[in-house]
């Protein structure tokens, strides 16, 4: 098109723009984890919560339909205001340029420089398949299958129910659809966060349903586990470096220096807190923004993503007790 006809058919760019416009509007940013994924709710006044989940096993003929995946991520607020909320290539045991950076404020020997590479360890999350139960906030959730993800602490529960602590208590596998036990997911609030030490399996095994029909029904609506910690699910080193650049405000590139087997990873394994969802809710919407988008997040999930130094105020030298200078 010349200028000329441009400027002739300037009428049809306006409505092109128009219908843009409220096509943008009515469409807006589509989750693609939406659905996917419970949370407990809590009450709004109290911040407690309570429901009851059934954890849901994998195929165990298959490789690649386990009953639960485990991998390492982090989630902190730059100095730019901006989020880096991202997978660590540590699951894969490759290095992380987060975990790089974080090793070279650590031997700086700078407490202020420390206390930021605590704020930014890893985290270690667990994430099954569960079948919700009983959920009073939300009973239409009620019979169906989530994604459910979850800290070190319920691990342990469950790890427990797999190697019982007291003499003649029954070895249980929760996962099981048949002679497995419902767990009783109980949230309040301590200390301005999230506790949840008061959850427990019932010691009484049953199947998910009387009917077999409902079991398979609800076995075949399982979501894939595996394509959490498939390779292709991570972003590139390279990748995950240049967002860390954007978010730390280092337009030259100097966050984490070059690709180190030797850069330790700064863990957060005692995560209880990350059970907290709003901030996946948020950070599923970051990995498909561009940068100034997610500047905008609303300051109420920016809140809750914020509080992720999780039950570590008086454990955080055992964190670092084996990282030296270099």
């Amino acid at each position: 098109m010349s200028f000329a006809q441009l400027k002739k058919n300037r009428a049809q760019a306006l409505q092109k723009l128009s219908t843009e416009l409220q096509t943008v509007d009515k469409t807006g940013f589509e989750d693609p984890n939406k659905g996917k994924y419970w949370t407990i709710t809590r009450d709004s006044t109290t911040g407690n919560g309570n429901a009851i989940i059934r954890f849901l096993m994998g195929n165990p003929l298959s490789d690649d339909d386990p009953s639960y995946v485990k991998y390492w991520d982090h989630a902190f607020k730059g100095p730019t205001g901006q989020w880096y909320i991202e997978k660590s290539r540590t699951t894969l045991g490759e290095p992380d340029p987060v975990g790089e950076y974080n090793s070279k404020l650590w031997n700086s020997g700078d407490e202020e420089k420390k206390e930021i590479a605590r704020k930014q360890k890893r985290n270690l999350r667990y994430v099954a398949n569960i079948l919700v139960v009983k959920d009073p906030a939300n009973p239409e959730n009620e019979g169906k299958v989530f994604l459910f993800r979850y800290g070190k602490k319920i691990h342990d529960k469950i790890i427990k129910m797999d190697n019982p602590e007291y003499d003649g208590d029954e070895k249980i596998n929760p996962f099981d659809l048949w002679e497995g036990v419902n767990f009783r997911l109980r949230v309040k609030t301590v200390a301005n966060f999230p506790n949840y030490d008061d959850s427990e399996f019932d010691r009484r095994t049953s199947a998910i349903s009387d009917d077999e029909d409902e079991i398979e029904r609800v076995f075949e609506s399982r979501h894939n586990l595996s394509e959490l910690i498939d390779p292709s699910s991570f972003k590139s080193y390279d990748e995950l470096k240049a967002r860390l650049d954007i978010v730390l405000g280092n337009s030259e590139g100097n966050s984490g220096g070059g690709r180190s087997n030797k850069a330790l990873a700064f863990d957060d394994e005692e995560d209880d807190k990350e059970e907290e969802d709003s901030r996946y809710n948020l950070s599923s919407r970051m990995k498909s923004a561009e940068p100034d988008e997610i500047k905008s997040a609303p300051a109420k999930e920016q809140k809750t993503a914020k509080n992720v130094s999780l039950d570590d105020d008086d454990d955080d030298m055992a964190y670092f007790q084996n990282l030296t200078k270099k």
